[in-house]
């Protein structure tokens, strides 16, 4: 009876271990994903800080390009209203693509193209928008650990019990994946 109870005691125990590490390692995971998505969000505000005078610049070349200007700013202020992750990455994707109109638009114009402080603020957004995609391929990856540790069994039945969510990760838009068309 004695090494019943001590093979009970000892497989209760290891069961035990197996669960602390298993949660310590589910709220590591989470907590990485959450300083992913926190890098993200320090270059989108980056990048919403440098839009405005960006927008400032181009208007006074492009007068008749209004809708593209309102596009950006459109896009902009959606983004910095979602409220949730997978909202964000929509508007997100949106002002991607409004961005890319813009640059497109000014090719029409050589003077804005010459003008030195719009080639400084491209030059900055596009080292922004080089940043915001090294933080999204962090995030990604985290977010696919995390989903993977709670996916595969035992752990989906333990992460399933402790309310562990699965996470999306942060991909490009339909029109991120388009050419721009720009005419002449």
């Amino acid at each position: 009876m004695g090494t019943t109870m001590i093979a009970i005691l000892v497989v209760a125990g290891v069961l035990v271990v197996w669960g602390v590490v298993l949660y310590n390692g589910l709220i590591k995971l989470r907590n990485r994903v959450d300083e992913a998505w926190s890098d993200i969000d320090v270059q989108l505000k980056r990048r919403y800080d440098l839009i405005p005078n960006l927008i400032e610049t181009v208007k006074g070349y492009a007068k008749h390009e209004k809708g593209v200007l309102e596009s950006v700013t459109e896009a902009r202020t959606r983004a910095m209203g979602a409220s949730d992750p997978k909202d964000q990455i929509e508007a997100e994707n949106m002002l991607s693509g409004t961005l890319k109109s813009l640059f497109a638009v000014s090719e029409n114009y050589p003077d804005l193209k010459a003008n030195e402080n719009f080639l400084e603020l491209q030059k900055e957004l596009a080292d922004t928008e080089n940043k915001i995609q090294a933080s999204r391929r962090f995030y990604n990856g985290n977010v696919r650990d995390f989903n993977t540790k709670i996916q595969v069994f035992p752990n989906n039945v333990i992460a399933g019990t402790l309310s562990f969510k699965e996470r999306d990760f942060f991909e490009a838009g339909e029109d991120e994946k388009e050419n721009i068309k720009v005419k002449f």
